[in-house]
């Protein structure tokens, strides 16, 4: 789970900078949608498997018992 964890936030924090670049610098209209389609997406998909990543106390004896049953 850590690496999922680690994937998430690099993937997170790209999509914020680039979000943000668009924002400030103001970027030709292409660009923007590409980002818009891309990195939006990519940054609410990542922030959620962060969230899924973190167990509760009292899940984490579970999650080493048993496999990986979905959610």
């Amino acid at each position: 789970m850590d690496k999922l964890s680690i994937i998430s936030s690099i993937i997170l924090i790209i999509s914020v900078a680039s979000i943000i670049y668009a924002l400030i610098f103001n970027p030709a209209d292409w660009v923007i949608y590409g980002i818009s389609i891309v990195f939006i997406p990519l940054g609410v998909l990542s922030f959620g498997l962060i969230i899924m990543a973190k167990a509760k106390e009292e899940e984490k004896e579970d999650r080493r018992k048993e496999p990986f049953i979905g959610y």
